[in-house]
């Protein structure tokens, strides 16, 4: 049986939960979120309507392996969260709910992603050597871009 493990990331953001929402429920914002190395690229049409039962399917590179992506909508519930999950990929489980939560001064976004590889002892020397690294490479970009993007500057863990 599979190994399910789980990433988890919050971002604080100084804007509206309607503001911060809007820029995720837009799926080509993914391509600005998402690091050069992973080559992704979305191949559904233009503009893609976000709702329960949205179908959207990506090109992407993993290790320079050419890879097809295919996910589902799963929930929508705007603004406060939606979960889309893997119909065709590189995992045998991937399970992403992105939460939005009113704060004093902003949103707190947050990320789950519940994932197997698959493929037994293999696949955890794998996500050991491997695949935990880029996901953790993978989100931290994300977390600078979104911070860039959406508020003009990027904050580091050093700051003062």
């Amino acid at each position: 049986m599979a190994r399910t493990y789980t990433l988890e990331r919050t971002q604080f953001l100084p804007l509206s939960i309607e503001q911060t929402f809007a820029f995720f429920e837009d799926a080509t914002n993914l391509e600005a979120i998402t690091p050069d190395f992973v080559h992704f690229r979305i191949v559904t049409p233009t503009p893609i309507e976000m709702q329960s039962g949205t179908q959207i399917d990506y090109r992407l590179r993993i290790a320079g392996v050419p890879v097809k992506w295919r996910t589902l909508i799963e929930t929508y519930e705007p603004p406060f969260r939606f979960v889309d999950t893997q119909l065709k990929g590189p995992y045998k489980l991937w399970h992403h709910t992105h939460s939005f939560e009113a704060v004093n001064g902003g949103t707190q976004m947050k990320d789950v992603v519940k994932y197997q590889i698959g493929f037994g002892h293999f696949g955890r020397i794998v996500h050991r050597l491997f695949v935990q690294k880029m996901l953790d490479d993978i989100f931290e970009y994300r977390r600078m871009q979104i911070e860039r993007l959406l508020t003009g500057s990027v904050a580091t863990e050093n700051a003062e």
